[in-house]
């Protein structure tokens, strides 16, 4: 896998990381992170990326041209083009951006099949909205809030998807488990020691019985995802063993009465 971004700040890549599963995969050969400085293909002597915007506002918008050349400069020219006409994905160049889709855990699957991403980390009041035009095949947002630049949220996809390469982590079980893989919260996690300040273990963890822990991590999912994130349950798969531990733990009221827009988070 080969992640390549364009930004006018590498130095932020270089510092986050030197260390973490992405430098580790790195070093072992599964990844490959090639970081380019926008300012580098912009015409002129005094090398401008931005400019206001026409029609006036605040700030100040990041110029089509040295973005495209940046592009052209790593992706070939002919692709682009024909990745846009024809809307058939081979190389996804991802714009950094708050007006984008959401990224989940969904998207970072999807991104994962693909040998190669590109990724453009928009800056102040954003990107001139040609380079969509010409050249992006996704647009991206970490969520409902405003960052100021893109490299934040390409940071996070860029781990997000190194972590489902085979191979990076040693056991994939971790995948699996991890919350939102199978559109659920990953139930809670214990360690030693067994008992802490009063606290103690969960009986069934330290069992030895793998089927009752499996249950058990199961309904605790469940419930934790409805109690902290019930928007997520309309579109996870559940069992119907899952869909009874539910309504029994809510009093036995039905999964599909379960409301789309609601949000507990804290």
């Amino acid at each position: 896998m080969r992640f390549d971004v364009l930004t006018l700040f590498p130095g932020l890549f270089e510092s986050v990381f030197a260390e973490s599963i992405v430098s580790r995969a790195i070093n072992a050969g599964q990844v490959e992170l090639h970081l380019h400085n926008i300012r580098d293909y912009a015409p002129g002597r005094h090398r401008v990326t931005d400019d206001t915007p026409f029609g006036g506002g605040g700030g100040m918008v990041m110029k089509v041209e040295p973005i495209m050349l940046a592009l052209e400069a790593i992706v070939e020219a002919d692709l682009i083009v024909e990745q846009k006409r024809s809307g058939e994905v081979q190389v996804p160049i991802i714009l950094l951006t708050p007006v984008g889709e959401v990224f989940t855990q969904h998207m970072a699957q999807g991104l994962e099949r693909y040998e190669r991403l590109v990724f453009i980390c928009g800056r102040y009041e954003g990107v001139d909205e040609r380079i969509v035009d010409l050249a992006v095949t996704h647009e991206v947002s970490l969520g409902d809030f405003v960052l100021s630049g893109g490299e934040i949220a390409a940071m996070a996809i860029i781990e997000a998807v190194t972590r489902l390469v085979p191979g990076v982590l040693g056991d994939m079980r971790a995948i699996v488990d991890d919350s939102h893989a199978r559109g659920l919260l990953e139930a809670p996690q214990y360690t030693r020691p067994a008992v802490y300040r009063g606290l103690t273990v969960p009986e069934v963890l330290v069992s030895g019985n793998h089927a009752l822990v499996s249950r058990w991590r199961r309904k605790q999912a469940l419930i934790r995802t409805w109690q902290r994130r019930p928007d997520l349950l309309a579109n996870a798969e559940l069992t119907e063993v899952d869909r009874n531990a539910l309504a029994a733990h809510r009093g036995g009221s039905p999964v599909g009465e379960i409301p789309h827009d609601t949000d507990q988070r804290s």
